[in-house]
């Protein structure tokens, strides 16, 4: 029983102590980006990686997502005969939810876990170090751009998803299954308004600083060997996964 005692309580105080030191390194972070310069090349090439790289998953993503929801709204509606609500079913879903959080779990995927191992692999070749030698800030050089790229690419990739998935759900629900073309559209707009559209900013905007955060904190801190980058790698990705849902959730709940 005492072992048992002593277990939880070295796991606690583990936890609590990475909490402070992932509290830490984001405060950093943000202090360091209100300091100049920036590093405006470091910057663009972050958002090139991030955002352009991630378009086409992003597209694909998203358009088959709009298709699925519009397929099987319109077989639960039909039931119930308001097909005419296909339209506003679709766009708020993908508006309030679906767009941020399965862009940013896409995202998360594909740049995010690549972000984990290249300051992974920066701190046990020993660059990370090197970089404080030559009195450069490594969280300002290295994290920093990252941070903004993301607060800039999530927002506009969000956008492209809902856009690019409304017009699957369209394809579906009029095209392929016979809906009204005008319903879907006017019930759409008349749905949806400017509330619903800043939820899904706000969400993506903080899905963002969330991605950059755990995948920059995993990686700046991994342990010395392939093995300790490719568990940098894991935790980043499923804690950022975990994380986007549970924020969801409350940020949904507030902003209701």
């Amino acid at each position: 029983m005492l072992r048992f005692v002593r277990s939880c309580g070295r796991l606690t105080l583990l936890t609590l102590r990475e909490m402070g030191r992932m509290g830490i390194f984001l405060g950093t972070t943000l202090l360091d980006i209100f300091r100049p310069p920036l590093q405006g090349g470091q910057l663009v090439r972050r958002i090139h990686f991030i955002g352009s790289r991630s378009l086409l998953l992003i597209v694909f993503t998203g358009a088959f997502t709009g298709m699925v929801v519009a397929l099987q709204g319109y077989i639960a509606l039909r039931r119930f005969g308001g097909e005419e609500a296909l339209g506003p079913m679709v766009g708020l879903s993908l508006i309030r939810e679906l767009g941020p959080v399965l862009s940013a779990l896409m995202i998360t995927a594909r740049a995010g876990s690549a972000l984990t191992a290249e300051l992974g692999i920066m701190r046990i070749t020993e660059q990370i170090d090197a970089l404080e030698v030559m009195a450069l800030n490594p969280i300002k050089y290295l994290v920093v751009p990252i941070f903004l790229a993301a607060c800039i690419t999530f927002p506009l990739l969000n956008s492209v998803f809902v856009t690019v998935g409304i017009y699957g759900g369209y394809i579906v629900g009029v095209e392929l299954l016979g809906g009204s073309s005008g319903a879907y559209f006017t019930q759409m707009s008349s749905a949806a308004d400017s509330g619903d559209i800043w939820m899904g900013v706000y969400k993506s905007l903080s899905f963002g600083i969330i991605v950059a955060w755990v995948s920059c904190f995993k990686g700046f801190y991994a342990a010395h060997g392939a093995e300790g980058v490719s568990q940098a790698t894991t935790q980043a990705v499923v804690m950022c996964a975990v994380l986007i849902l549970v924020w969801d959730y409350f940020i949904g709940s507030v902003l209701v």
